[in-house]
C-alpha cells in the first residue's frame, strides 16, 4: 500500500442483496407500525421495529446463523446504513432480541402480523379476490417446558399429527392465510402441536373476517367442511374440497357418468360438471372434478400396487392347482372359498376348469383297458385383472369435488372456482418457503414456547417482505416489457426473488474518507434496482 494509501480512511461493508430486503422494510412501513404498538423509549439505542427489521435481514441474509450468533451475523455488514444511524452489531445482541420476542408475544402476534400485512397490501395495491387458509406443522428438536410465566398463554409445543412425517419429535402449528397468485401472506397464527385444522378452521375464518375487511373468497381444503362448521361462517364466501370420506361424496363420484363432463376452458386435461347440493343446512354448488394428470398418478401407485399383489396370488393359484379334490363339489368349494379369501374386487378367475385325474394302483406302462382305482378332481384357473371395475375406480380416482356457497355462476364459474382451488398452492408455496434450510426460519433456536411462537411469526414477516419484493419486481418487468437473466441463462419476466438475491452477492458499501460509494454494482444489478422503486434504490446510492 503506498503512503497516499496509507493516509485514506477507507472502510469496506457488506450491502449484497440486504438493501433490497432493507428498502422493502420500508416500503411495508414495518418499522413504524411494530412501533406504534410495542412503543419506544428515548434512550434506547434499537427500537423494536428495527430489531424486528434486523431479524429479517437476519431470516433473508441466507444464512442459518443461530439467534444466539445474531450479533456476529452484522460483523461485517453495512449495520447502520441498513438499520438506522448509530446502530452498531453490538447493539443486535441475544438479550435485546429476547426482550422483543417477548414484547411481540405480549402485545399479540396474529395482530400484529395483520396490522403490517394489511398496511402492506394497501400500499403495495393487494385487493384479491380469493385468500387461500392452510396449516403446517414445524417440528423441533429438544425439550420445550410448559409455559409458567404471567400473561397470555404460550403455546404448548408437543407431539401431533406430522406433516413432516416425523410423529417422534415435538411441534406447533402455523395457520397462514394467502392471497392466490402471488402468495403474500395476510394473516399468521402460532397454534399448539396438537391442535386439528378440523377443530378451528371456521372459528379462525370468522375471527379473520372481524379482523380484515376483505370482501374475497376463503379457499380452504376439506379440513373446513363439515356439518358443524359451515354454518358458522355465515355470510362469508368459501371454497373447499368435500372430503372423500362423507357418503354423499361417495355417491356422487360414483353415480356421475363419463359423459356428464365437459373440458373446462381454462385448464387443460381438466373435466368439470357441477350439480346443486345441500348439507350442513347450507345450499350450495357442488363442481365434480376430473384431472387427467391425478387418474395417471393414481394409475402408477395401482398398478405397481396391482403388480405386488399379483405375485402373492399367483403363489397362492399355484399352491391351489396342486390340490386334488375327492369329489367335483369339493373343488367348486375351494374355488369359492379361494376367490373369497384371495381376490378383491380388482381380480378375478377367468374360466375356472375342473379337470380329472385318474390314479392307478400301480406304476409302469399299464395294460388297455386299465380302470383307475380312483378318479380325483384338480382345479385349473388363470388370474385376471377385472378392467372394467379398475377403469372405473380410476376414473373415481382422478375425480375431486370442489363445494362452495357462491350459487351464482355469473359471480364464479366452474372454470373460475376450479382456478381458485389451483391456487391453493400458493399457500402451500409459503409453508415451503417456512421450512427451507436456506432460511434461518427453518430451525428456532429459542428454548422458550414464548419465544417459538414469536420467531415463527418473524418467519411469516420474512415471508411477507419476499412475496412483496417478488410480486413487485415481476409486476415492474411485465408492465415496462423487459426481462431479466434467468439461473439457466435465458431471460425471463418472472425471476424469483432467490436468484435475484444471489445476482447481489459481493455488493460493497465503500467509505473513503467518510464519503460513501458502492462497489460492484454492475449494469445488470442497477438495471434490477430501477425495477423495485426508490426505497431499495436507496440503499444502493442510486436516489
Amino acid at each position: 500500500m503506498d503512503e497516499h494509501a496509507q493516509q485514506l480512511r477507507i472502510e469496506v461493508q457488506d450491502v449484497d442483496h440486504l438493501g433490497i430486503v432493507a428498502g422493502i422494510v420500508d416500503e411495508i412501513g414495518l418499522v413504524e407500525e411494530i412501533d406504534r404498538q410495542l412503543g419506544t423509549h428515548p434512550q434506547e439505542h434499537l427500537s423494536c421495529g428495527q430489531a424486528v427489521k434486523a431479524m429479517i435481514l437476519n431470516g433473508l441474509g441466507f444464512l442459518s446463523a443461530p439467534l444466539y450468533l445474531f450479533e456476529e451475523f452484522f460483523v461485517g455488514k453495512a449495520t447502520e446504513h441498513l438499520i438506522g444511524t448509530g446502530i452498531r452489531p453490538q447493539h443486535l445482541n441475544d438479550d435485546k432480541l429476547g426482550r422483543v420476542l417477548d414484547k411481540l408475544f405480549e402485545t399479540d402476534l396474529s395482530e400484529i402480523f395483520v396490522s403490517v400485512a394489511m398496511k402492506a397490501a394497501r400500499r403495495f395495491g393487494i385487493s384479491p379476490s380469493s385468500v387461500h387458509l392452510d396449516a403446517t406443522s414445524v417440528h423441533l428438536h429438544g425439550g420445550y417446558a410448559e409455559d409458567d410465566q404471567e400473561g397470555p398463554a404460550a403455546i404448548r409445543i408437543t407431539h401431533g399429527y406430522s406433516r413432516d412425517r416425523r410423529p417422534d419429535l415435538k411441534q406447533f402449528v402455523v395457520d397462514l392465510l394467502c392471497t392466490g397468485e402471488s402468495g403474500v401472506p395476510l394473516f399468521l397464527r402460532v397454534a399448539d402441536g396438537n391442535e386439528a385444522d378440523q377443530a378451528v378452521f371456521a372459528s379462525l375464518l370468522k375471527d379473520l373476517r372481524a379482523r380484515i375487511n376483505l370482501d374475497a373468497l376463503f379457499v380452504a381444503d376439506s379440513a373446513l367442511y363439515g356439518a358443524q362448521n359451515l354454518p358458522l361462517l355465515g355470510t362469508l364466501r368459501w371454497l373447499c374440497r368435500v372430503p372423500r370420506t362423507l357418503e354423499q361424496a361417495r355417491r356422487v363420484l360414483a353415480q356421475t357418468p363419463r359423459e356428464a363432463f365437459v373440458k373446462s376452458d381454462l385448464h387443460e386435461g381438466y373435466l368439470i360438471t357441477e350439480l346443486e347440493n345441500e348439507y350442513g343446512g347450507i345450499k350450495q354448488r357442488w363442481l365434480v372434478v376430473h384431472s387427467a394428470e391425478l387418474e395417471k398418478a393414481a394409475g402408477e401407485r395401482l398398478h405397481r400396487r396391482l403388480e405386488r399383489r399379483e405375485r402373492e396370488l399367483d403363489r397362492e393359484l399355484s399352491r391351489l392347482g396342486r390340490k386334488t379334490f375327492a369329489c367335483r363339489a369339493d373343488a367348486r368349494e375351494a374355488t369359492e372359498a379361494f376367490t373369497a379369501e384371495h381376490l378383491g374386487k380388482h381380480h378375478r378367475l377367468a374360466d375356472p376348469e375342473i379337470v380329472t385325474v385318474a390314479r392307478y394302483g400301480k406304476r409302469g406302462r399299464l395294460a388297455k383297458g386299465t380302470e383307475p382305482e380312483e378318479i380325483r378332481y384338480r382345479i385349473k384357473a388363470e388370474l385376471k385383472r377385472d378392467e372394467a371395475f379398475i377403469g372405473e375406480e380410476l376414473q373415481r380416482s382422478g375425480c375431486y369435488i370442489l363445494a362452495t356457497n357462491v350459487t351464482d355462476k355469473e359471480e364464479f364459474s366452474g372454470d373460475q372456482l376450479l382456478a381458485e382451488y389451483k391456487d391453493q398452492h400458493s399457500v402451500e408455496r409459503g409453508f415451503r418457503f417456512l421450512k427451507d434450510p436456506l432460511f434461518f426460519t427453518s430451525s428456532v433456536f429459542v428454548k422458550s414456547p414464548r419465544g417459538v411462537a414469536a420467531i415463527a411469526m418473524v418467519m411469516g414477516l420474512c415471508l411477507l417482505v419476499y412475496a412483496l419484493g417478488e410480486k413487485m419486481l415481476r409486476r415492474a418487468l411485465q408492465e415496462a416489457g423487459t426481462e431479466v437473466r434467468h439461473q439457466t441463462g435465458k431471460p425471463t419476466d418472472r425471476p424469483t426473488l432467490r436468484w435475484v438475491f444471489q445476482i447481489f452477492q459481493a455488493v460493497h458499501l465503500l467509505r473513503v474518507d467518510g464519503t460513501e460509494q458502492i462497489a460492484n454494482l454492475s449494469g445488470e444489478r442497477e438495471s434490477i434496482l430501477r425495477h423495485f422503486g426508490r426505497a431499495p434504490q436507496r440503499y444502493y446510492l442510486l436516489c
